[in-house]
Parts: C-alpha cells; structure tokens; sequence
C-alpha cells in the first residue's frame, strides 16, 4: 500500500514521523508533500530525515517555500523541490491520503 501525507502546516510534525514511521515498519511505502505553512518543516532535521528511509518519497512546493521564506537552498537532495504537480502525482499514486 501507498500512504500520501499531505503536509500544509507545521502543526504536527510528531504525528508525521509517527505515520511514516509506523507506515515504514509494516512495509509500505510512503509519499510526503509538503505545502503552504508545512514547507517550514523541512528546516527540521526530523522531518528531512524521514526523505532518508527506505519506501520514502518527498516532495517540496517551492512556490509555498519561497512565500514561506524557506531557503530551499538548504533543502537536501533527497527531497524533490517542485510544484503543485508533484502533489497531483501523490493524489494519483497513493491509495490513502492523510492531510495535516
């Protein structure tokens, strides 16, 4: 199974890493994209860290990160800086999606 977790604030960052976590550890794959207030979190090295495990895709609104003031300079590799398309992707790809 596919979880997409669309992230658009940076409220609640334990219950991301808690849903990946738990999604990683029974086998499934995970698919992050983070918008609006929840670019913030990928100054986290606790979010930024979950890009790093295996089953794990993330993705960046950078149109959101540039009004959010993120400096996407720093944003890692592992973690696609793109659009609103990388989330059409998600919704299409994933056979649940959480919104947080």
């Amino acid at each position: 199974m596919k979880l997409g977790i669309l992230v658009n604030t940076d409220k609640h960052l334990q219950d991301v890493v808690g849903l990946t976590n738990a999604a990683v550890s029974k086998g499934h794959e995970v698919i992050l994209f983070a918008m609006d207030e929840g670019t913030r979190l990928v100054e986290d090295p606790s979010y930024t860290g979950l890009s790093k495990l295996p089953g794990v895709s993330m993705s960046v609104c950078d149109y959101s990160a540039l009004e959010y003031h993120v400096n996407i300079e720093a944003i890692p590799e592992t973690i696609k800086c793109g659009s609103q398309f990388n989330n059409a992707v998600m919704n299409k790809e994933a056979d649940r999606i959480v919104i947080l």
